[in-house]
């Protein structure tokens, strides 16, 4: 089966070389030329003598071709809003077509908590925490004693104990304004506290301290000749069963108890 063929364009040349055209443009060009300049240097002439009209024909002119470039700009401006307005209204065409979002589902019904919630039921006093007296060192112990006095109403309570203390190592005022003085011996359970050592403090207490309650806290025990002495003298003795009574809330302060002869071990 034969394939047609499709036939050249005829008319169709290409473009040649004119010689007749081109030396007419360049006659053309070079008659421009004089003109542009024979006008410009006539111009010239006139403006050098009649400057006033010329300047204002020049101010004529400048303010023409402002005109015109703002025109142009404006021209320009008044294009790209109308694109932009083109291309929003494109999108808003495009957002109301496209396929609505699925709705979320609704979330599941709480109930409100109540307004007033019922308050916990009261609790009871805290018990104290046991204290291993016996686990501390010399200076803890005497910060811990600090630390019982100031709880049980005595705000003032401070340790004074150190070289030269004289036997007072807290010192403090009762709820009741007495002078509370307090000696503590940080003892081994195999280490009682002495009739010497009651006697010390006892020389102490009252005569440079000005003691209105001398207590002595240890924790080991007190020897019988301790507390005979401590009896007769008004000093306060609370062992490590005192102690730890004490700090447990289970026996009555020490300034608030009479000085007498304490159980002693063995």
């Amino acid at each position: 089966m034969p394939i047609p063929m499709r036939g050249r364009v005829r008319g169709s040349r290409r473009s040649t070389f004119d010689v007749r055209r081109t030396a007419l443009g360049f006659v053309l060009l070079a008659v421009l030329v004089c003109g542009v300049g024979l006008t410009l240097r006539t111009a010239l002439a006139s403006a050098e003598r009649h400057p006033v009209p010329a300047a204002a024909v020049l101010v004529v002119l400048v303010t023409g071709a402002v005109a015109l470039l703002r025109r142009r700009r404006n021209r320009r401006a008044a294009a790209r809003g109308a694109v932009a307005a083109v291309e929003t209204a494109y999108e808003v065409v495009d957002a109301a077509l496209a396929e609505p979002a699925p709705a979320e589902p609704a979330p599941a019904y709480e109930p409100a908590p109540p307004a007033c919630e019922p308050a916990p039921p009261a609790a009871g006093p805290a018990a104290s925490e046991p204290v291993d007296w016996e686990a501390m060192d010399p200076y803890d112990f005497e910060e811990a004693v600090a630390a019982l006095c100031r709880r049980d109403g005595c705000p003032d309570a401070e340790v004074v104990g150190g070289a030269g203390d004289l036997g007072a190592d807290v010192v403090a005022t009762t709820p009741d304004g007495r002078r509370l003085v307090v000696q503590c011996k940080r003892y081994t359970a195999e280490n009682k506290v002495g009739s010497q050592d009651l006697q010390r403090f006892g020389g102490t207490c009252y005569a440079v301290h000005g003691a209105s309650t001398a207590v002595v806290v240890t924790t080991s025990t007190f020897t019988e000749p301790a507390l005979e002495y401590a009896a007769q003298c008004g000093i306060v003795c609370v062992d490590l069963a005192g102690l730890t009574a004490w700090g447990e809330d289970g026996a009555p302060l020490p300034w608030h108890t009479r000085p007498a002869a304490l159980p002693v071990e063995g």
